[in-house]
């Protein structure tokens, strides 16, 4: 038995020290190692290697603050193209890291997105400033500019302007230089306004001038070449030209009609028509909806007519009116 427990005493013996001998040559293969190399994380994006980094959550807390929070003038958000990934890699210490690279790599491929404000006219924009502040300031001063009554047909409003492209925004300015650069489009949409009304009869907008030429005869004129006074007014263009219609309405009639040669009818609201006359051809059908500017014939010398012209009426209820009132004053 005493021989026994000696040999287990020197087993143990020996097994302690060779514990030992692996003990401190792993120490002195991990001393070695870590001299030569060192623990950091390895940055992927979109599947692409582009550095190391010895600190992952420092780098993920300084790309959160400079660059997705990023504090500048006019930034709304700022999304990230791809998200970095991050693993940690045990790496030879003569590599080094490069955590300004990647950042910068990061920060380019950053779509940022830009907020201004716009003022608009009548759903045009205008100006842009910064902030909802500075547009309702600009607002309040162009409309302290006017009377109630003079812009009440006039939309001024403030449009949120969201941008991935700022050059694609128009300069922001100061409050100063909004109101003026927006004053300019109510200044415009004031006088479109008096246009409008001026060529507006009983509820019909007359748009458009069916041709473009000299005026040979005007409404009312007495003259040789007929018994009675003018029942319209007579444009002079060459054959062939474009006629377009006055306004918005509905072909009623498009054929032959005694003196008017070719002629084609559109009747509007509230009872009003205008006549289109002497034309070489007809383009437009009898129950065409037409619009303002639409081609509906071309000029010519049909029926009573000793040259190429356009003879253009407006009727109230089968009663003719002045065109000259509403177009070509």
């Amino acid at each position: 038995m005493y021989i026994l427990n000696k040999k287990v005493r020197n087993y143990t013996k020996d097994l302690t020290k060779l514990l030992s001998i692996v003990i401190v040559a792993t120490l002195t293969i991990l001393a070695i190692m870590l001299v030569k190399y060192r623990f950091v994380y390895k940055v992927t994006i979109a599947g692409q290697e582009v550095g190391y980094v010895v600190n992952k959550n420092q780098f993920k807390k300084l790309i959160e603050e400079e660059i997705i929070k990023k504090e500048e003038l006019n930034v709304a958000y700022v999304d990230l193209q791809e998200e970095p990934s991050f693993e940690l890699v045990l790496n030879d210490d003569s590599i080094p890291t490069n955590e300004e690279e990647i950042f910068e790599i990061i920060s380019q491929d950053a779509i940022i997105t830009y907020k201004v404000y716009a003022i608009a006219v009548d759903g045009n924009n205008a100006a842009y400033v910064n902030s909802i502040e500075e547009a309702e300031q600009t607002v309040d001063k162009i409309k302290g500019q006017y009377e109630d009554n003079e812009i009440e047909n006039i939309d001024i409003t403030v449009n949120e302007i969201y941008t991935s492209n700022i050059d694609e925004i128009e300069k922001v300015v100061e409050v100063a230089s909004a109101v003026e650069t927006a004053k300019e489009e109510v200044v415009e949409a004031v006088e479109e306004q008096e246009r409008i009304k001026a060529a507006t009869f009983d509820g019909v907008y007359f748009k458009v001038k069916p041709v473009t030429g000299n005026i040979t005869s005007r409404y009312g004129d007495m003259e040789s070449i007929r018994s009675h006074a003018h029942s319209g007014m007579d444009i002079c263009a060459p054959a062939g030209t474009d006629i377009m219609a006055a306004a918005d309405g509905t072909v009623t009639f498009a054929g032959v009609m005694g003196g008017y040669g070719n002629l084609i009818i559109i009747t509007h609201e509230n009872g009003i028509q205008t006549y289109y006359g002497h034309c070489s051809k007809l383009y437009a059908s009898v129950g065409d909806e037409v619009e303002a500017g639409d081609v509906i014939a071309a000029v010519g010398m049909t029926g009573y007519a000793t040259g190429n012209h356009l003879h253009f009426e407006i009727r109230k209820d089968g009663t003719t009116i002045n065109p000259q009132r509403y177009l070509y004053n």
